[in-house]
């Protein structure tokens, strides 16, 4: 789905200030690679069905079994074995006599300390690895998921790797120094490789944990030649005690009109939508009771505009300017969600309305997407009651 910087900023899916993102709220990652892939996955919604439903089952299966998930595997585990590989060692000897191994302990003592941390963490990563492929495994698990588990297997194959993985107890030093002699020059690119996979496998867990911490529900997806979304219950994921709302919009009524007054919870719900239709194409559960959409090919917000003092951009240029470039998006043919929230604040009431209605009454116009656009504005409503796919709504207030 495609998705831009402003729709990123305006829907807090990253922020500056993390707590007040959706990347923070769902970040249950153990590692910072594992925070970084996750950070990925966000920034790259799914175009297509097939990803939707295998991410769906991914973090389903890995949801499952999150409380058995490998504790050996930790940040620091991984720090110590990527170090590792970037220190100036001297030649680490590789022998089965005891001689090398107790020269080596006496003149490169530091060299043999750090040989012999480093070993016993990567014995600790090595088994982790091992028991999250025989955890994971599921003969018929999302390709998505058999694929990295294939490849932890493929890796974790190796005769030497089957020896560390199995052994008990102390080491000898030149156990030790044969275990890091191998991983040190025969294992480099195997090593990188599985901390690749584990971090893929961390950020999938963060997601199936939010999954499971927020009671989250997998949407349905379906592949519709005409946009839809129709939820129960749904909500802002970063609210404590969020207000939930229903939603229907289809191709008979494919424009909601929000009316009401200012801070009733307008733009709070526009960006509920929003989230929940960008968590949905990410694979992951969202924030409702039940929801079911089609799938989009993009969605695109005029939600918070600012304005520009060094390119001499005021509010208004910049909220025509988005409008503009929307309408130029919106008319390719493809199915988009546009959300608009309290059109042309930047100038006054009259012009303010006048501009409105005419920016409406071409955007009914356009069948294959969605559109939910609030206003303060009530007035101008009475101008586009012709309009039969414009669904009317208001947010009440109490003194």
């Amino acid at each position: 789905m495609e998705i831009d910087k402003v729709t990123y900023y305006d829907l807090s899916i990253f922020n500056n200030e993390e707590e007040y993102s959706l990347f923070h709220r769902i970040d249950f990652c153990n590692t910072i690679g594992g925070r970084i892939k996750l950070e990925y996955l966000l920034a790259h919604p799914h175009k297509q069905l097939s990803k939707i439903q295998q991410t769906q089952q991914t973090l389903q299966h890995i949801g499952s079994l999150a409380d058995q998930w490998p504790v050996e595997i930790t940040n620091g585990t991984i720090l110590v074995i990527e170090k590792y590989y970037g220190y100036p060692f001297e030649k680490i000897p590789d022998s089965y006599s005891p001689v090398p191994a107790f020269l080596y302990r006496v003149f490169d003592a530091p060299d043999f300390r750090l040989v012999r941390f480093t070993v016993g963490h990567f014995l600790d990563f090595l088994r982790g690895m091992d028991k999250l492929q025989q955890l994971l495994w599921k003969d018929d698990a999302a390709p998505l998921l058999q694929l990295l588990l294939h490849d932890i297997r493929k890796h974790l194959q190796h005769t030497r790797i089957r020896e560390m993985i199995a052994a008990t107890g102390n080491l000898s030093p030149q156990k030790m120094l044969q275990f890091g002699h191998y991983l040190r020059y025969n294992f480099k690119s195997e090593a990188e490789r599985l901390i690749d996979l584990y971090h893929q496998l961390d950020a999938y867990y963060s997601m199936a944990k939010a999954v499971q911490k927020f009671n989250l529900q997998f949407p349905v997806v379906t592949e519709s030649r005409e946009p839809m979304i129709q939820a129960k219950g749904l909500y802002h994921l970063l609210l404590q005690t969020p207000v939930a709302y229903d939603v229907t919009l289809n191709p008979q009524t494919n424009f909601l009109f929000l009316t009401g007054a200012n801070m009733a919870g307008k733009s709070t719900f526009i960006k509920s939508v929003g989230c929940a239709v960008y968590l949905a194409h990410l694979g992951m559960g969202v924030p409702v009771a039940q929801m079911e959409l089609s799938l989009f090919d993009g969605l695109l917000s005029n939600i918070q505009v600012q304005d520009n003092i060094v390119k001499g951009e005021s509010y208004f240029y910049n909220e025509v300017q988005r409008i503009k470039n929307t309408v130029l998006k919106i008319t390719d043919g493809r199915k988009w969600l546009v959300l608009i929230d309290e059109l042309f604040k930047g100038t006054n009431i009259q012009d303010a309305m006048h501009c409105s209605t005419a920016v409406i009454k071409g955007l009914v116009k356009i069948k294959n997407s969605l559109f939910i656009l609030s206003t303060h504005l009530y007035e101008i409503g009475d101008d586009l009651k012709p309009y039969p796919n414009i669904s009317f709504r208001y947010f009440e207030t109490t003194a």
